[in-house]
């Protein structure tokens, strides 16, 4: 019957054949990984004579299958040779040794992952010729390509030793790598210590510090974003986590540019900064005549110690500019100063004239201002103020406050968490914030929301007249919670005359704890046996003398049917009368705070 054969090799480098358990475990295991799971025809593992003949150190294993039949032909598969080389390093057992210890299963694991990684399999058609094994053994192919792998092996290894050798120079510190390579390859992050800044705060690095904003603003750029302002590329100067001091501003360039970060640091006023000034200053010269002056320039994770000698952070004529995580201390006039511009945002940082938890011995004397909003459609979001005289000044449109948390001053000792300086034109929203013991002051606001805020201590919400004009209020769904001293919620400053035009104005479904409560919609009752019933909202209406509308129903349980009316409205008090005296209820509603 015709026969083919498949050979499957095993090639000792010890010149000797395997005995033991170890051998016979590794035979059957393979023979039967080759025949996918089982012996193949012919073949017989408990009849080793049968198939297998010793030759030196090689043996040779032979499988007998039949010849595929017609109707099998199509299902015929490849016939599979495979050889199996062991290096005497990966596979040793001595002579003698008859039983596996304990410990062998194990290590013969580790021993056949290693074997599986050197198998090569070697398929083949039905009329492939044969292994030429001998060729492999005697012109050192096997042994070429095995010093191939040894000299690949070494070289690697010399190059790690190369690459973690510890490099010795007592030469100084190379220049700063942005300035000394050409302008198309020159790096984005400029690290200040590279340009000689100390950041151990004891020398004044004020001339390193400009020195790398502006090889920042020089370095390479790519296209622009708003007319006349460059694109930086996400350039970063970074602070490398020191502390820094400096005698003047930090003042960016005047030509225009964006797309930049400063970061990773703390800037320390000195003793003789200028009192007017601010440690970052992104403020060009007055001549410029662009619109704005810089974009998106980022200024993130920095402490500014002001040191009692100015300011911290000045954004003057800048578009989309974010502050991100800083804390900023000891400043004498304002924290941050945002002025002209647009959409500055303020987000997750620490503000504070003194640093302090509450409480302080000093409050009373608590000065300068956290934040001065003079610009357009800016927003403050996540911050605390711990210490100023006011917390948020806002003098621009469109601005935004939300989870602002104020104790900088209390309004006992003169201060105020946020004052909307910005007569007949607000255009303000404070939602979700926390007034601790300072409250908020508005100029004859207009188109005002505050919402969804917690005021503690007594603190409440000022409306001050300044052409008497209040329209478009909204004070809804707050907390107020006080210590019984008889203190509204809501309160009006008219010394410099009343309000007159009154429009659209609600306040309203706001609690009280040990506070009078003050809304512009009320509602009660009063019970009688007469011909006259009067309800007196003075004590829950804001404005003085002003009811707009009344709605008011009136049950009686009397067998009459009387006829009756509102008949009086004013000092904030209705009157309800009827033609005939009856037991009744007048149940009246009243809203001062629409004229339409």
């Amino acid at each position: 019957m015709p026969t083919n054969t498949n050979l499957c090799q095993w090639r000792w480098s010890s010149g000797k054949q395997p005995e033991g358990p170890a051998f016979e475990f590794y035979r059957s295991h393979h023979l039967e990984n080759i025949t996918s799971g089982r012996p193949g025809p012919g073949f017989s593992l408990n009849d080793p004579a049968r198939n297998c003949r010793n030759n030196s150190s090689t043996i040779f294993i032979k499988t007998k299958t039949k010849k595929p039949t017609s109707q099998h032909k199509k299902q015929a598969k490849p016939n599979v040779r495979a050889a199996f080389m062991f290096p005497q390093l990966l596979f040793r057992i001595p002579k003698g040794i008859k039983e596996m210890e304990p410990t062998m299963p194990r290590k013969m694991l580790t021993i056949l992952m290693g074997l599986a990684t050197l198998l090569i399999v070697h398929v083949n058609g039905e009329n492939s010729p044969p292994f030429d094994h001998q060729k492999l053994t005697i012109d050192g192919h096997y042994l070429d390509q095995l010093q191939k792998m040894q000299a690949f092996k070494h070289s690697l290894l010399t190059r790690r030793q190369l690459a973690t050798a510890p490099s010795i120079s007592s030469s100084p510190a190379p220049a700063p790598q942005a300035t000394n390579q050409p302008p198309g390859s020159r790096p984005c992050v400029y690290e200040v210590t590279s340009y000689g800044a100390d950041p151990t705060g004891k020398l004044d690095s004020t001339e390193a510090l400009l020195k790398a904003i502006t090889d920042a603003f020089n370095g390479p750029s790519e296209g622009f974003l708003m007319k006349g302002i460059k694109n930086l590329g996400g350039a970063h100067i970074n602070l490398q986590g020191g502390n820094y001091l400096i005698s003047k501003p930090l003042r960016l360039p005047a030509s225009g540019a964006g797309n930049l970060k400063i970061s990773g640091g703390t800037l320390t006023a000195s003793d003789d900064f200028p009192t007017d000034g601010y440690l970052i200053d992104l403020s060009a010269s007055s001549s410029s005549s662009s619109s704005y002056n810089y974009e998106y320039i980022t200024i993130k994770d920095l402490m500014l110690d002001c040191n009692f000698r100015g300011g911290g952070i000045s954004v003057i004529k800048s578009l989309r500019t974010g502050i991100d995580n800083c804390y900023i201390s000891h400043f004498n006039t304002e924290g941050i100063l945002v002025q002209d511009g647009h959409e500055t945002y303020i987000r997750n940082s620490f503000l504070g004239q003194h640093i302090t938890a509450g409480g302080d011995p000093g409050e009373r004397n608590f000065s300068g201002t956290a934040i001065n909003l003079m610009g357009n459609d800016n927003a403050v979001t996540d911050v605390v103020i711990f210490s100023a005289a006011i917390g948020v000044m806002v003098s621009g449109q469109a601005n935004t406050l939300s989870g602002v948390h104020c104790y900088n001053k209390a309004t006992g000792f003169g201060g105020t968490g946020i004052y909307l300086k910005l007569p007949s034109l607000t255009q303000t929203r404070i939602v979700n914030c926390y007034l601790d013991y300072s409250g908020i002051v508005a100029e004859d606001p207009v188109q005002l929301t505050i919402s969804s805020s917690f005021f503690l201590g007594d603190a409440f919400i000022l409306l001050k007249s300044i052409n008497g004009l209040a329209k478009g209020i909204n004070i809804v769904d707050n907390m107020f919670s006080g210590s019984d001293q008889g203190i509204d919620i809501v309160q009006l400053d008219q010394s410099k005359g009343p309000f007159k035009k009154i429009d659209q104005v609600l306040v309203d479904r706001n609690n009280v704890n040990g506070m009078n409560l003050k809304a512009t919609v009320a509602r009660g009752s009063v019970k009688g046996n007469g011909t006259s019933w009067t309800v007196d909202f003075s004590p829950v209406l804001l404005f003085p003398n002003l009811i707009n509308h009344v709605q008011y129903s009136l049950s009686s349980s009397g067998a009459t049917f009387p006829s009756h009316a509102l008949r009086n409205v004013s000092g904030n008090r209705v009157v309800i009368e009827s033609d005939i005296a009856v037991p009744a209820r007048v149940f009246v509603m009243v809203d001062q705070g629409s004229t339409s």
